[in-house]
């Protein structure tokens, strides 16, 4: 598999994701549904604390990457789901810092939503891993 980053401008490269990406060559593909702070029991954890919610949010969507044999470095697709957009950028760089030191920098999109499907769940993570 071959994977090019598309940058017609670069801003984006310095917040950490590509405008595009083209795979090509033999894959596989996951697509993972919306991964939240939540236990391995479904238990929602870190009610109120965005930071924390985001870190756990993190280390649920590699638990699926790693079950289905995959990285963070396969991600090639992330949405970010979050009721306070403001309130999520100033810890945004706990999920950044963890890209960029898989070396990948995902195309990306960032979405403030009234609610997410649990309630006090504040971010969802929402991807998809090609390799």
């Amino acid at each position: 598999m071959e994977r090019t980053a598309i940058n017609p401008v670069t801003w984006s490269q310095e917040l950490g994701f590509d405008q595009g990406t083209v795979v090509t060559g033999q894959s596989r593909t996951l697509y993972i549904s919306g991964q939240t702070a939540m236990s391995p029991q479904g238990r929602p954890e870190h009610d109120g604390d965005i930071a924390a919610q985001l870190a756990l949010a993190t280390d649920n969507l590699e638990a699926v990457l790693r079950a289905a044999r995959m990285t963070l470095a396969d991600l090639v697709r992330l949405n970010v789901h979050t009721t306070d957009v403001e309130a999520l950028m100033p810890c945004y760089g706990v999920l950044a810092a963890r890209l960029g030191a898989a070396g990948v920098a995902p195309t990306t999109t960032m979405l403030e939503v009234t609610r997410l499907a649990v309630p006090g769940q504040l971010v969802e993570l929402e991807g998809t891993a090609v390799a």
